[in-house]
């Protein structure tokens, strides 16, 4: 963790070192900072950078601590809401075999046999929303491969997984990797992360012809990215 004195104001930031040609910072939904540069680039020179931008990382922290308290800790118990593309449904917890999950009329049925302790509610519903994830991924990456990308390289393969300040991410070998908390947001802002990692597939970095790509497919993408940000808070 590095630091720069701001006024009055600390920034605390991480750096990621990766082989990409321009630095750039992100300001995410916990207030955490990334900052990613080239690789090799003096510490001194990152510090110049954020210290240039500290106005806007401000004004970000304060835009995203302005919904706090976030969502408490989820407990797994009946009653509980949990989200799914958007929407908000309650849990209904059946002592009956076999195990699974079910959204069915405004509720997820999760059937946990005997063991109806939280660790157990909460594997049946993770693995019901990795598949979930996995199936809507997968669709929303095939009619925008078809429609937009399909004349570029082999299509993407997907991973989903579990990432602590990503969305999204896109190796150079062709991985597509998608944060599984994805499946809880609208449809609309799991179309803008799958189109904004297949512009990558154009443009490496973050720079004008990205956004001009960007924007060419998804005029108001800043508009389903704000959105993004407050779904899952």
């Amino acid at each position: 963790m590095s630091s720069i004195t701001y006024g009055k104001k600390i920034i605390e930031f991480t750096v990621m070192y990766v082989a990409r040609k321009t630095l750039e910072m992100s300001v995410h939904p916990d207030c955490s900072i990334t900052v990613k540069a080239p690789l090799n680039t003096p510490l001194e020179v990152i510090e110049k950078q954020v210290r240039k931008r500290a106005r806007w990382i401000l004004k970000q922290k304060n835009y995203f601590a302005q919904f706090t308290p976030r969502t408490p800790e989820r407990q797994f118990i009946r009653g509980e809401s949990h989200l799914y593309l958007g929407k908000n449904y309650r849990l209904k917890i059946i002592n009956e075999s076999p195990k699974g999950v079910k959204l069915k009329s405004g509720y997820f049925f999760v059937n946990c046999g005997d063991d109806n302790n939280r660790i157990n509610i909460e594997k049946l519903l993770t693995d019901w929303y990795r598949l979930k994830a996995y199936e809507q991924f997968t669709e929303i990456l095939e009619s925008r491969w078809i429609s937009k990308f399909s004349l570029i390289q082999e299509k993407p393969k997907i991973v989903v997984k579990r990432m602590k300040t990503r969305w999204g991410s896109l190796s150079d070998n062709g991985i597509l990797t998608l944060n599984i908390d994805l499946i809880r947001a609208p449809k609309e802002c799991i179309d803008y992360v799958v189109t904004h990692e297949l512009c990558h597939l154009k443009h490496r970095d973050h720079d004008t012809k990205f956004y001009k790509l960007l924007e060419s497919i998804l005029p108001e993408w800043e508009k389903i990215k704000h959105k993004l940000e407050l779904a899952l808070m």
